[in-house]
């Protein structure tokens, strides 16, 4: 089988969405990619949350001029918790009035009322402060934790802000595929990783405790950090990562993004007389993908980033998983050659070690 020119057949990709895991991993494998779902949070909604109910009691004795909407999900969930008080009626009539922004085009506002749609908080605020907000009601749906930046700068624009807690974040309820995610991340068995929000970041570094920086220094040197807007890459980039995203933060966007970046990324050389490509969890040899176990594409990766290079035993069993010793790297080199089925492209120098046959 020859990869399509463009897609993603033989990445590996991370997923660390909750809400969005089974749309964007869909989208994901449709390109090709083998696609590891580890959700980093889960949403908790607070239709029992007693800060909600304030919050909303608040917009009902002072009805905002401004909403602000981070999600529709989080709108709907307000308006179905406040259905559970009696008070979905009322709001819906408050909110109908308000002047609605948002940064999901999907929210809709009333007949008589735009609903801009912002890439960023940053173009968010922008907007209303250039519109003006002096002596005006603000309702800030949050996103799942507060914005302090924001809500400050809409305060010193005049405004009176009222955040609406919608929902928070909660850890998995299993939380191994996220540690597993951690693993191949540091071993560098994942091409790319896809962040849909900054709270999921921060969550994936935590659950890394002590090899955080392992994380960060896969993500500066080997691993594609994909996400899917500004205010997502921010916490990575406060790290130094660099980062790529789309011009519009939609998630069709987000894949095409990795579908653009993520082949350019492989390595190639030519060794034996066969053109030979590296993708992740495949080679692909004189256009025909070939699929390959994990040993022994760590072993292939090694000997292709210096090509030529002899490479002893030892050096490439640092490249296998713990534990493994002189003859696991024996195993892993019989292995590769049978996967890749030309055995000449992998060269044994006696007593010293191995070498791709380059051209």
């Amino acid at each position: 089988m020859a990869p399509r020119s463009g897609d993603l057949t033989g990445f590996t990709v991370g997923v660390t969405a909750d809400r969005s895991r089974d749309t964007l991993g869909s989208l994901l494998e449709g390109s090709g990619a083998r696609v590891v779902l580890a959700p980093a949070l889960r949403i908790v909604p607070l239709a029992d949350d007693t800060e909600l109910r304030a919050a909303t009691r608040a917009c009902l004795d002072r009805p905002p001029d401004i909403v602000v909407a981070n999600t529709s999900i989080g709108m709907r969930g307000w308006l179905e918790a406040a259905a559970g008080w009696g008070l979905a009626e009322p709001l819906r009539g408050v909110l109908a009035q308000a002047y609605l922004v948002t940064r999901d085009p999907r929210v809709r506002g009333g007949p008589d009322h735009a609903a801009p749609v912002e890439e960023s908080y940053a173009e968010l605020i922008d907007h209303l402060r250039d519109r003006g907000v002096r002596g005006q009601v603000v309702a800030m749906q949050l996103p799942g934790e507060r914005q302090p930046e924001w809500t400050s700068a809409l305060e010193a624009a005049g405004a009176t802000v009222i955040e609406i807690p919608v929902y928070r974040w909660a850890p998995p309820l299993d939380p191994a595929p996220l540690h597993r995610l951690v693993d191949l991340i540091t071993g560098r068995l994942v091409d790319a990783v896809a962040f849909t929000s900054a709270p999921a970041v921060n969550a994936l570094l935590r659950a890394a405790g002590p090899g955080s920086e392992d994380v960060l220094a896969a993500f500066r040197h080997d691993v594609l950090a994909a996400c899917v807007g500004p205010v997502t890459a921010a916490p990575l980039r406060r790290h130094g990562i660099p980062v790529v995203a789309p011009a519009r933060a939609r998630l069709g966007a987000l894949v095409r993004t990795i579908i653009k970046e993520l082949p350019p990324r492989a390595i190639s050389v030519r060794a034996a007389g066969h053109d030979l490509t590296l993708r992740g969890h495949a080679a692909v040899v004189d256009g025909a993908l070939k699929p390959l176990a994990p040993g022994p594409m760590a072993v292939l990766r090694a000997l292709a980033a210096e090509p030529g290079r002899v490479f002893s035993r030892g050096a490439l069993q640092r490249t296998l998983p713990r534990g493994a010793d002189e003859h696991a790297v024996e195993m892993a080199v019989a292995r590769l050659r049978a996967g890749l089925g030309t055995p000449r492209v992998v060269q044994t120098v006696v007593k010293r070690g191995y070498r791709l046959a380059v051209d």
